[in-house]
């Protein structure tokens, strides 16, 4: 995958993915701006952006407790530079794959748009070089998991 980054317009798209998913800032981004222009389903969009929360964070907490080093490729340097050292799982697929649950299901252009994008930008991780697929793999099912676990709560369904 980290071939593709030679080209400008991939390499270009990708680093933008990941500086915007950067601590899931773009998903936060889009729970809270959700959260204000959606009154009918506010609460489910701060409900949302809580488990995308929870779940970028409990990627940071794995990564610290499995410490697996990011890829060295000799030949290729890394499209970005990274918040951390470690790699898995990758907290950009996390965040990605809980917002695509969270998110997704709550208006119908969100079906169109946020799976896709969160696809995106876990491909990005690739391309920029700074994961192993199963770092990206791990992240997508913890955030997926994560969402899918919080989707009654999501709903109002639950209280904490």
């Amino acid at each position: 995958m980290r071939d593709c980054g030679g080209d400008p317009r991939i390499a270009s798209a990708a680093r933008a993915l990941s500086w915007s998913g950067e601590h899931g800032a773009l998903w936060l981004a889009v729970g809270v701006t959700g959260a204000a222009l959606d009154r009918e389903r506010r609460g489910a969009w701060i409900r949302g952006t809580v488990l995308i929360g929870a779940a970028h964070l409990a990627s940071m907490g794995i990564k610290r407790l499995v410490r697996r080093p990011r890829p060295q490729l000799p030949a290729q340097q890394p499209l970005v530079k990274t918040a951390g050292r470690h790699s898995f799982p990758s907290s950009h697929a996390t965040s990605a794959a809980a917002a695509a649950v969270a998110f997704g299901a709550l208006r119908p252009a969100g079906r169109h748009v946020v799976p896709p994008l969160a696809a995106m930008m876990c491909v990005s991780r690739l391309v920029v070089g700074v994961h192993y697929p199963s770092d990206v793999a791990a992240g997508a099912l913890l955030g997926g998991l994560t969402a899918g676990v919080g989707a009654q709560w999501m709903k109002g369904a639950v209280r904490v």
